[in-house]
């Protein structure tokens, strides 16, 4: 049978032969019986995790040694669609031989990883990225039946998009550091929204928390009102000193100096630079930067380029700046 007869040729091939043996004769599916559990000395955990969403469901079974809490024998039943069962035997596959610590930091992407045929091309189309979400939750409910603690203190950051594992504090940083003004920036940029696209705005897939789109308008509006702080002056007539600036303002500063004095020099030779990184040490602010272009292979990149840059950053902004080439 052709593959345009089962699913229809471009969508059957954007599932890896390895997803597709799977859906069909999956290695890891059954279940583990207390007396399995007494014959190997281990304690049975028997988790369950649906998806309300699309309606699909996996119970994942563990035998753990509770003398070493490495898992024994590890096997899935999957009530969903074919991704959703290949997904939980790799799931199932990966947890086996691992401490119970080991296997709750198995994450979706590496569920999704271990599927694929070759390392570049991903394992399932975008949409079906959920299932591989689901293998990671049930992780986590199991892990924590085990402890005897609350799921979600495996949690120390708040995750945005769980297809890609992306956090808030990430994508709030990336959208301040390269200012990011679309959706599609910040996908480029972390993979977030890349997927099942759900995190993107409501009405997606399943409903979220945070969206893209009101994380970048919160982000954007709070940029505006530090850089406002960063050029008005306050009550007393001052401006705010640079090592007082928090390290956006102080990174703005930096791009404004740059773009006013120096860049167009470097841009008419065939050259420019980037800001990598502003760091406070040993009583320095040091800038380290990466020359871009024809400058990445000046001679005077490190030595009349290098002082000239310093110059101007210490006479506009603080003395005692240090700039660093990487």
């Amino acid at each position: 049978m052709a593959k345009h007869d089962l699913i229809g040729g471009s969508i059957w091939e954007e599932y890896s032969q390895k997803v597709q043996d799977l859906m069909n004769n999956p290695r890891n599916m059954g279940e583990i019986t207390e007396e399995r559990a007494k014959e190997l000395g281990a304690k049975l955990i028997v988790a369950d995790f649906g998806a309300e969403s699309c309606g699909d469901a996996v119970r994942l079974y563990w035998a753990v040694d509770p003398k070493t809490d490495v898992i024994i024998e590890s096997k899935f039943k999957s009530f969903g669609c074919g991704t959703a069962i290949a997904s939980s035997d790799t799931m199932a596959e990966l947890c086996r031989g691992k401490t119970v610590d080991e296997a709750v930091k198995i994450t979706n992407i590496d569920v999704e990883k271990a599927m694929r045929d070759d390392p570049d091309t991903p394992a399932v189309p975008p949409q079906k990225m959920h299932c591989s979400v689901m293998a990671y939750d049930v992780i986590k409910r199991a892990a924590a039946m085990y402890k005897g603690v609350d799921e979600a203190s495996f949690e120390d950051e708040i995750i945005v998009c769980e297809c890609a594992r992306v956090s808030l504090g990430t994508i709030k940083e990336v959208i301040k550091l390269n200012d990011l003004k679309t959706v599609e920036q910040i996908t480029d940029y972390t993979k977030a929204g890349a997927f099942c696209k759900s995190c993107i705005k409501p009405g997606g897939h399943e409903d979220r928390e945070y969206y893209l789109v009101d994380i970048l308008k919160e982000t954007r509006e709070e940029m505006e009102r530090e850089q406002s702080a960063t050029t008005n002056l306050p009550a007393d007539g001052t401006k705010i000193a640079f090592a007082d600036m928090t390290i956006v303002q102080k990174l703005k500063a930096v791009e404004s100096v740059l773009d006013e004095n120096i860049r167009q020099m470097l841009i008419m030779d065939g050259g420019n630079l980037e800001v990598l990184d502003i760091k406070e040490q040993s009583g320095h602010i040091d800038i380290y930067i990466r020359y871009l272009g024809a400058c990445s292979g000046c001679a005077s990149s490190g030595g009349g380029t290098l002082y000239a840059i310093e110059a101007v950053l210490k006479d506009k902004l603080d003395e005692s700046i240090r700039v660093l080439p990487i």
